[in-house]
């Protein structure tokens, strides 16, 4: 496994055929505890990086 470039994963809940959703790359937590967030309609744009704890935080109140 590259624990050092994001590998990204596009959710399987994404609407309008995967074209409207975020991607996330939980590959780089257990080596840098962070969870990156991109723009799937622009992977080349910026990335929002998030803490492990932040991201799981995040998580558990959508699913509220």
């Amino acid at each position: 496994m590259n624990n050092e470039y994001p590998l990204w994963f596009k959710s399987s809940y994404s609407g309008n055929g995967g074209a409207d959703c975020v991607e996330v790359a939980y590959n780089l937590v257990p080596t840098h505890g962070v969870v990156p967030v991109r723009d799937s309609k622009v992977p080349a744009g910026p990335a929002l990086t998030l803490s492990a704890a932040a991201f799981t935080a995040f998580l558990a109140s959508v699913k509220r």
